[in-house]
Order: C-alpha cells, then structure tokens, then sequence
C-alpha cells in the first residue's frame, strides 16, 4: 500500500501521519479488512487487528463499556494467554454482555507509538503478522492502568465457561 503523508497533518487517535487524519486511517483498515478476507495467508491475525485499531481509535469502536471491555479481553486473552480457545470469543461476549452496568475505564490518552500504517507497510504474510503483533503489544502496553482488571474480567469469563 501506498500512502501519501502531510508531516502537518496525523490521526487524533493514533498519530499516524496522515492527510485526511481519521478518515485515512479507517481507509487503511478497510484495505486490511479486505486482504484478510480476500487472501487467508493474513487471516489468522484478524481478531488481533480489529481490537488493536478500535482499542487505538477508540471514539469509534470502544464507545460503550461492552466494546471497550471486549476489545481489551481479547486483546489480553492473545498476547498473555497464547490465544487458546479455553476461553472462546463466546465466553468473553456472555460475560461482556451480563455486566452493562460495569463504568467505562478511563482510557488512555496516548494509546502506542506503532499505527496501522507499520502494518500497512508489511509485504508479506510473515512480516504483516509480525507488524499486527506489535502493534498490538505497543497498544496493550499503552493500556498498562487497565490490565489487572481485564486480567479479572477474564478469569471471571473462564470461570463462568467452565460452570456452564
């Protein structure tokens, strides 16, 4: 992917240097969205793509406590506990969806220095896996104040899946 880049200009969310702030890093994601739709070599990354831009560009895709809580639950079920299907996405969506009542967590103002456009640079499979993990990483790094309670809201999901 190409990206022409107005060094006056970046993304509010991110930082990334960008003409049309916001708008072009959505376009980014939307043009990852269709590589990993369209070539299966990317999709094993998606998930963790998905969270790292909505937990980065939080206006848009963690605006209530449920996004929020989701985005970061699975972001923290793939880097610290290997990814393993002992807690499935289901388990973290019944337990989102049984706590609407839970505060919104503050976030962070700064959320990593890495933005889709590393990962947008990636030309390969290997390298575009490479670039979403850290990304990821540098975002959940980022969100440092909020790990033990994402750390509580999944042994709470394990807990309950096992019970179930």
């Amino acid at each position: 992917m190409t990206m022409r880049v107005d060094n006056h200009s970046s993304c509010a969310d991110c930082g990334l240097p960008a003409n049309r702030g916001v708008a072009e890093c959505q376009m980014l994601f939307d043009e990852l969205l269709a590589l990993h739709f369209s070539n299966p070599l990317y999709f094993s990354v998606h998930r963790l793509l998905v969270d790292t831009y909505c937990l980065q560009h939080p206006d848009r895709g963690c605006v209530s406590f449920k996004s929020l809580a989701a985005h970061l639950a699975h972001m923290c079920w793939s880097l610290e506990r290997g990814g393993s299907r002992a807690v499935p996405s289901e388990a973290i969506r019944r337990w989102v969806e049984r706590h609407p009542h839970l505060a919104k967590p503050p976030i962070p103002r700064s959320r990593g220095a890495v933005t889709i456009g590393d990962v947008a640079r990636a030309s390969s499979p290997a390298e575009h896996h490479e670039a979403v993990d850290r990304w990821a990483r540098t975002t959940w790094t980022a969100y440092a104040p909020l790990h033990s309670v994402v750390r509580q809201w999944l042994d709470q999901a394990q807990a309950r899946s096992r019970s179930t």
